[in-house]
Parts: C-alpha cells; structure tokens; sequence
C-alpha cells in the first residue's frame, strides 16, 4: 500500500515581479499538524533597484516562519523589531492577539541587484496561546543542530528529530526539517509525528518506485516509515507535527478557532485600531474587499 495520503500541486502567482507557488491551505487539506499555510518564494531575480516590497500588513493567532535558501529579507513590525533574515536563519513571529509587519529588501542589497529564494510558511498557535501578546525571534543558521548519514544532511528547523533539538519556540508539536540529500541517497523517515508532508524544492526523488518531480507537497499517511531516495541532488523540506487542537478558519492574513474574533480583526484593520509598523509607518495594505 502507498505511503502517500494525498498529492498538492501548488497554486503559481505573480507577486512583485517574483513567483510564489502555495501549497497550504489546499481545497482537501487545510493543515498538516500546525501549517496551515505554505509558500515557496521565488526562485526570483530583482535588478538593481529592484527588491521586495510587501507593505505592512497585519496578522492574529498565527506564528510566520521565514526561511531562505538564497537571498535576504528587511523584517520591521509592531513591536519595534528588526531583522535581516539570510539563507538558513530562522525569523519567527508570533502574531498572537494581533501585529502588523512588512517585509522588504534592504536599501544596501538594492544597489547590486538580487536573488530571492525560500519558504515562508504559518503555524496556528494553540487554543492556549493564540490571543497571547505578539512576540518576535530570530535564530541563526549556527544554532540550528545539524545530522548527517552516508550523502544525507539534514538541519532541525523546529521540533526534535532523532535527538536532535531546535532551539527555535514551538508553541505545538511540530516538525520542521531542511533535508539534503545527494543523488542516489537513501533517507528514512519514521513516524515520528501524526501529520507529516514533504517538499521537494529542487530534485526529483523516489517513494516506492515512483517518481516525484519537484515543487508538489505530498502528505503522507499516519503512522508509515517512508524511504525516500534522491534521483537527482535533493533539497527536500520535511513538515507535519500533532493535529491541531480544534478546526481553524482562516480570513486573508487572520488565522483564529473563533470566526467572531476573525471579524473583529477584519473591523479592527479596516478601522486602524492595529499598531504601526516601526519605521515603517506610512504605507499598508488595504482589507480585501
């Protein structure tokens, strides 16, 4: 019997000159353990004096988790904070009961040109946490434990693999794993996890004898090892945790359990009641009509 519960093509769009390919939420499968959203960023080129422009826009009862295989990022919000994101960090922002940020390139990295590559995908926060004050960190790539086996590499994101802890908060059970796998590699995965997902950013690989080409999610059915092995050199992103905790509904960039506490953040966005953006206070988006 398959291993594979369920095949997600992402959806493709254009977003300021660079594409992004979503595959969370998905019709048949909102979440897998705590995503409940997931975006594949480019790969994308900006020329000089090009970059990045997402205006401040708001979040609720989500955590966004920034991550970049090529690139950087201009994170502000809120709360005061700021930080360049660089391929293999990790930038996590816990929106709680609401903040609003903006995600740009960097005015340095705008004279030269640049490249932009990563995922940016959301976790639902707990029932126990998703109206707790909104919070920002940032991890580094040295702080990431790291496993290797025979042309196998592999960095912890979020969670515990096999020992192997991430310092980086996780509010839910989760997992979270940046996979690299050399053509012809073999790689176990237990059923460490209830819900778990793969996604194969470049490189094709083989489940069972059939062959996946890159760029789709596969959810993968509940308690099954999967042997994965890499056709051509493999970057593969490994993604589930435990079942969320109750049903989420999801409105623009609001994520709540509570469909009264979505609408109150859609008034309260529409009528500026949200924080500004520090150091970034004169644009935003408008609420989608």
């Amino acid at each position: 019997m398959s291993s594979i519960e369920m095949t997600i093509i992402p959806r493709s769009s254009d977003i300021g000159g660079f594409e992004v390919r979503r595959a969370l939420p998905f019709r048949d499968r909102r979440m897998v353990g705590p995503f409940i959203f997931w975006d594949q960023m480019g790969p994308g080129e900006f020329l000089a004096g090009q970059g990045i422009d997402v205006r401040p826009h708001p979040h609720i009862g989500l955590s966004t988790v920034t991550y970049l295989i090529d690139g950087q990022i201009d994170h502000r919000d809120s709360i005061g904070s700021f930080q360049t994101i660089a391929p293999g960090d990790i930038n996590l922002m816990l929106a709680g009961s609401g903040i609003v940020h903006s995600e740009r390139t960097g005015a340095e990295v705008r004279r030269t040109g640049s490249r932009i590559y990563g995922i940016q995908s959301w976790l639902a926060q707990p029932l126990t946490t998703e109206n707790n004050a909104p919070a920002f960190e940032h991890t580094g790539k040295g702080s990431l434990p790291v496993f290797s086996d025979t042309g196998v590499t592999g960095r912890v994101i979020i969670g515990n693999f096999e020992g192997h802890v991430s310092p980086v908060t996780a509010e839910w059970e989760t997992l979270y794993l940046d996979m690299r796998l050399a053509a012809g590699a073999q790689f176990r995965l237990p059923a460490v996890t209830e819900e778990r997902a793969l996604y194969a950013v470049t490189g094709r690989m083989r489940i069972e004898d059939i062959t996946y080409e890159p760029m789709q999610m596969l959810v993968l059915k509940r308690g099954q090892e999967v042997v994965i092995t890499a056709i051509d050199d493999l970057c593969l992103m490994v993604l589930g945790g435990a079942t969320m905790d109750a049903p989420r509904f999801i409105y623009w960039n609001f994520v709540s359990s509570s469909k009264e506490r979505l609408e109150q953040a859609k008034d309260d966005w529409k009528n500026r009641r949200f924080a500004k953006v520090v150091g970034d206070e004169h644009e935003f988006i408008p609420l989608p009509e």
